[in-house]
């Protein structure tokens, strides 16, 4: 097997197959051994497990992923790669390599096709440029147990953002409707090449089964999540008349304090249960 974190190996197999690193698609592959081992370690996989890997690069991620996993299919957009992962993956009978857009990718139909009597994961080492895209398509499909991604530590930083915090965001909101997120340990910019200019981070996501407060209409919460954070220096009381034109200010204050929020209270200060209680009391306005 050849080491793909060994870097005169790999210089060699890309030199063979002409292939050279794309800026446009964001690409920074592993060459420490200990990143890949320590994800999988902590990622909860087993042999017991079907996990989807977006963007296996060299396979440093995929290589440990067969090593533990009952099996692995691995989506990579770029065709390029494919006489390289030839080599470095290619002994794992495992493993099924998917060359195709993952953003295209039917992911429900693909985890009942693919991993019948295995419990499904996702783990990735995402591009910085399609990091918030891909979790957010993942977890919205809702057809995984646990998402385990290495991200550029700032966005593992606001996935696990709690409310108040600078950090905190509809993004944070999304990923904690879905999951209960885990901040995992950091991996230093000297662990990639090219070496990027940022810090990553490897963020566990457990998948919940139940949404964590009564919602009413998932639409309309997520509509009262982007309205609140649109403007984040205004009030949530400005930021809903913004976002929701069909009421004027005074019946937004009325649905405002029939929640217990104050029209000057910001929106960044919400928790989930009470965006949810917000969103239940619009959607119940609108319905007259």
């Amino acid at each position: 097997m050849i080491d793909v974190c060994n870097m005169q190996q790999i210089k060699e197999l890309l030199a063979k197959y002409g292939f050279h690193f794309s800026k446009a698609k964001g690409q920074n592959f592993l060459n420490q051994r200990w990143v890949p081992e320590r994800i999988v370690a902590e990622s909860g996989i087993d042999g017991d497990c079907g996990v989807l890997e977006i963007g296996p690069g060299f396979g440093p991620l995929t290589q440990e992923l067969c090593k533990r996993a009952g099996k692995v299919v691995a989506l990579e957009l770029d065709t390029g790669l494919k006489p390289v992962l030839r080599e470095t993956v290619g002994e794992f009978h495992n493993l099924e390599i998917i060359f195709t857009d993952a953003m295209k990718a039917d992911l429900p139909a693909l985890v009942e096709e693919k991993f019948t009597g295995l419990r499904p994961a996702a783990c990735a080492n995402l591009h910085y440029y399609i990091t918030s895209p891909v979790l957010t398509k993942l977890l919205e499909s809702k057809c995984f147990t646990t998402v385990t991604v290495m991200v550029q530590k700032e966005v593992a930083q606001r996935i696990c953002a709690k409310p108040g915090a600078g950090d905190y965001s509809s993004f944070t909101v999304l990923c904690n409707y879905y999951a209960e997120p885990e901040l995992l340990f950091d991996v230093p910019a000297h662990c990639f090449i090219p070496q990027p200019k940022v810090t990553s981070a490897v963020v566990r996501l457990r998948i919940r089964k139940e949404p964590p407060a009564d919602i009413l209409d998932e639409t309309m919460f997520f509509r009262t999540v982007r309205a609140a954070f649109a403007q984040r220096r205004k009030t949530l009381l400005n930021c809903l008349s913004a976002g929701f034109g069909e009421f004027n200010k005074a019946e937004l204050t009325q649905i405002m304090e029939s929640c217990g929020l104050a029209p000057s209270i910001r929106g960044e200060t919400l928790s989930i249960p009470q965006f949810a209680q917000l969103s239940n009391a619009i959607l119940k306005a609108k319905e007259g």
